[in-house]
């Protein structure tokens, strides 16, 4: 009876393990940091950004860009203002990444009478790692003034995750083999 007791209490510790830790298939958010470092212009310095993406329609082939509908989000403070992808001159359609060959390319982020951020103001559909300031939606008005380097962030493990792991630990735990006392007598 025991023996059985101790395969119900294993079998539940796994079941919650498994299902706190295995999730239904879906697709991945990748988060990245940006940080744009102005050399030159009105106000050089460093300002500081994220976005992040659903990578799930990326085939990692060729040239591919992700825009809003890939869920898409930024957060950039720039001079005091902080910008999000609503911001951009021509939301929805933009902002998006670019990827070659699976790896990110960059940003292509365009506010007007603010910023561009891209490698090419003549081909604003393709991110990169230059900092543009623009005086207006025209990109003939842009000034290039600096770059901007991306880093993948880490996300942070979900609650759920880590409270399932915690269980399923103090549980087998609590089960450690106990030792029987038993005499043999002659």
């Amino acid at each position: 009876m025991k023996l059985a007791k101790d395969i119900s209490i294993a079998a539940f510790a796994v079941a919650i393990a498994v299902a706190a830790v295995v999730k239904p298939t879906q697709a991945a958010l990748v988060n990245y940091d940006f940080t744009v470092n102005a050399t030159s212009g009105d106000r050089p310095g460093q300002y500081f950004g994220s976005f992040r993406y659903d990578d799930s329609t990326l085939s990692g082939l060729g040239e591919e860009t992700l825009g809003v509908n890939n869920g898409l989000s930024i957060l950039f403070d720039y001079l005091g203002t902080q910008y999000t992808e609503v911001s951009d001159f021509d939301y929805p359609s933009s902002p998006v990444v670019s990827f070659t060959n699976g790896n990110l390319s960059g940003l292509s982020y365009l506010v007007e009478d603010r910023f561009f951020i891209g490698n090419n103001p003549g081909n604003p559909n393709t991110g990169g790692t230059k900092f543009y300031r623009i005086l207006s939606a025209d990109l003939l008005s842009t000034t290039e003034v600096g770059t901007v380097t991306y880093s993948k962030s880490t996300p942070v493990p979900e609650p759920m995750t880590l409270g399932g792991i915690a269980i399923a630990s103090a549980m087998a735990l609590g089960m450690k083999p106990k030792k029987k006392l038993s005499r043999v007598t002659n």
